[in-house]
C-alpha cells in the first residue's frame, strides 16, 4: 500500500520547473517518511474512524496534504500527519452528523481454526467495540496518548484542549474501558 500512495501522490503533483534535484530529494525524504509512519498512521486512523475503508480514504488524504506541504511537514512530519489526520477524521464526524444515520446489515461471522489467533481476535475486537463506545474526545485522547504514545502536553496542543481536560479524559476513558472489558462479577450462591 505504502508505495502505491507515494506513487500516486508524486505523480499528482508538479514541482516548480527548474527545481529537479530538489524535487527528487523531496521525494525520497517523503518515501523514506512514508514507509516509516504510514502503517502507524493507518492503525491510528482505523482506531478513530472504526472502518478501514474510511481510514484508508483519511490517511490518502493527510499524506497527499503532507506531500503537498512538505516543506514545512520536513521540520516535523509526524506531528503535521497526526494533526493533519485529526483534522481530516473531525471532517468526517461533521459530515456524518449533517447525514441521516444509515442502519448497518449484520456481518457474516467466519470460522477460525486456530484458537489463539482467534481469542486475540476476540479480544481486539471486545477493545475496538469498547473504544467505539466511549465519547469521541475521550477516544481521540486515548488513542493519542496510548496509541501514539504522545505526552499530555502534546495531546493537549495537537487537538486545542487544555491539559487538565485532556488528563480527565484519558482518566475518563481508562475507567470506562476497564468497566466495559472488565467480566462481569459472578453471583454467589447462597445457602
Amino acid at each position: 500500500m505504502c508505495d502505491n500512495v507515494v506513487k500516486q501522490l508524486v505523480a499528482s503533483l508538479r514541482f516548480r520547473p527548474g527545481h529537479a534535484g530538489g524535487r527528487l530529494r523531496q521525494e525520497e525524504e517523503f518515501r523514506g517518511f512514508v514507509a516509516e509512519f504510514l502503517p502507524t498512521l493507518l492503525r491510528g486512523a482505523y482506531l478513530l474512524l472504526r472502518d478501514i475503508d474510511l481510514a484508508e480514504d483519511a490517511v490518502q488524504g493527510t499524506m497527499l496534504r503532507v506531500f503537498r506541504h512538505w516543506d514545512d511537514a520536513r521540520v516535523a512530519p509526524q506531528a503535521y500527519s497526526r494533526r493533519t489526520l485529526i483534522n481530516i477524521c473531525t471532517d468526517h464526524w461533521r459530515r456524518q452528523h449533517r447525514r441521516p444515520q444509515e442502519v448497518e446489515l449484520a456481518e457474516e461471522t467466519v470460522q477460525i481454526e486456530a484458537r489463539s489467533f482467534s481469542d486475540a481476535l476476540a479480544e481486539r475486537e471486545a477493545l475496538e467495540q469498547a473504544l467505539e463506545a466511549l465519547p469521541r474526545q475521550q477516544r481521540e485522547v486515548l488513542v493519542l496518548r496510548f496509541f501514539f504514545d504522545l505526552s499530555v502536553q502534546q495531546t493537549a496542543e495537537l487537538l486545542g484542549l487544555p491539559e487538565g481536560t485532556v488528563k480527565s479524559a484519558a482518566h475518563r476513558g481508562l475507567e470506562r474501558l476497564r468497566d466495559l472489558l472488565s467480566p462481569p462479577p459472578k453471583e454467589v450462591e447462597q445457602c
